[in-house]
């Protein structure tokens, strides 16, 4: 697929992290209080980080690719 050029631009497994902390985002917007939800978004985002830092120390991902919550949407 690589290739052919139909390659995703994000890994698999980092775009579908990505995709979870978008929704976890959007149901604490309406459930403010969801304490549990809010530490479990904070693991999430720090998988994405760390995940993010292999895949730039493997060239996958450009060495200024940097993941924000403000811009990220699935």
């Amino acid at each position: 697929m690589k290739a052919m050029g139909l390659a995703p631009d994000l890994p698999e497994d980092l775009y579908y992290l990505i995709k979870k902390a978008v929704a976890m985002r959007k149901h604490l917007e309406r459930n403010r209080k969801d304490k549990d939800s809010k530490f479990r978004l904070i693991l999430v985002e720090s998988r994405i980080h760390r995940l993010a830092r292999y895949y730039k120390t493997k060239s996958v991902l450009p060495p200024n690719w940097k993941y924000e919550s403000s811009t990220a949407s699935a």
